[in-house]
């Protein structure tokens, strides 16, 4: 524009520029004048305002909002998918000519569909961002033209401190930019499932409990158990409504038992009945077969009868034979029994109640 706003102000004759006849002069200029303007729009002043004068165009966002009575509500607006690049400038005058490419167009719903799909192929919101190597959670997440995935604010410092717009994966230029929300449905859905997992834990828990207070285990150990737990219960229930005194009601318990047991001992000793011949003969034949030679008091060997007209029939002391089959030295028994505090004296071997008979 510079260079055909000078050429005319200096070669102007009769509405005409000298030198531009020609259509070829005509073409070479025109394509000067393109490229010239071409660089200063793109790469001199890149990064023109929209208040700029030089700029005959508004920005305009491409950012789908659904409105209920003209509001946005705030489910909707956390979960609306949209692109974050404003509208691309229009086409300057090289561009429109052919001689610098055009800049891509920008991309279908269906191209965007494309591009989610692959990533969600990829499983890269489930994986952290690749620039802070966080997870995503519920923070604001962009979805690439190249299907890569970044938090926003992560992506935002990068192109500032870079400088350039390039994917820090694949470094595809002049990306577009689409918040998406799959990061954070994966996050929802695995927060809800922890919750569920936890809730059902302790329903299982819960009834296991119940489970094992109301029906006794087959394992020999865990039904021990659970006997002694219901048997402890009683007695704590017993003794939590018990009003009087748990040591004296206890001590009198005893009492009574060891009076009782008294009792059962004395009736069983006065029951005991004599043998009869019978039954002796029986008693020696198990002396006899268990072969004892001492006695069990004075541990010394016990007399045996000797033949008729033995001079040692005086120094033989005599033995005594009790109904339970033991045999002691007479003189050792009745001393046995005279320092005995019972009215019936037991046993000193089985303390069992007994009758004698000499031998």
């Amino acid at each position: 524009m510079v260079t055909l706003q000078w050429l005319s102000s200096q070669h102007k004759v009769k509405g005409k520029v000298p030198g531009l006849a020609s259509k070829a002069s005509n073409k070479l200029v025109i394509n000067s004048a393109a490229f010239q303007d071409h660089i200063t729009r793109s790469l001199l002043f890149p990064h023109f305002s929209p208040e700029d004068p030089l700029w005959k165009y508004k920005w305009k966002s491409t950012r789908k909002r659904v409105e209920v009575n003209g509001l946005q509500t705030p489910d909707q607006q956390e979960e609306t998918e949209y692109v974050l690049d404003s509208a691309p400038p229009p086409l300057t005058l090289a561009q429109k000519l052919g001689l610098v490419a055009s800049p891509a167009e920008r991309l279908t719903e269906e191209d965007w569909t494309r591009v989610k799909m692959r990533s969600v192929h990829h499983g890269d919101s489930a994986q952290p961002c690749s620039i802070c190597r966080e997870e995503f959670h519920l923070h604001p997440q962009v979805l690439l033209s190249c299907s890569h995935v970044y938090h926003r604010a992560c992506l935002q410092a990068f192109e500032r401190f870079s400088g350039r717009k390039c994917c820090p994966m694949c470094r595809k230029d002049q990306y577009e930019t689409r918040v998406i929300h799959d990061a954070a449905h994966l996050f929802r859905h695995q927060c809800a499932t922890r919750i569920q997992a936890c809730w059902r834990g302790y329903v299982a828990r819960k009834r296991y409990r119940e489970l094992r207070k109301s029906s006794c285990p087959k394992d020999k150990r865990l039904r021990r158990q659970f006997f002694e737990a219901k048997l402890q219960e009683l007695n704590d229930s017993f003794v939590r409504y018990c009003h009087t005194d748990t040591e004296a009601f206890l001590s009198e318990i005893d009492r009574s038992l060891s009076s009782s047991r008294r009792v059962f001992e004395q009736l069983k000793r006065k029951h005991v009945s004599e043998p009869q011949e019978d039954d002796w003969d029986q008693i020696h034949s198990q002396v006899i077969q268990r072969g004892v030679k001492d006695c069990p008091i004075c541990l010394t060997a016990l007399s045996i009868a000797p033949e008729a007209g033995s001079s040692s029939q005086s120094q033989r002391r005599h033995t005594v034979m009790l109904s339970c089959s033991h045999l002691f030295h007479q003189i050792c028994l009745e001393a046995f029994e005279s320092f005995s505090t019972e009215s019936r004296p037991s046993c000193p071997l089985c303390r069992s109640v007994y009758c004698k008979k000499l031998t």
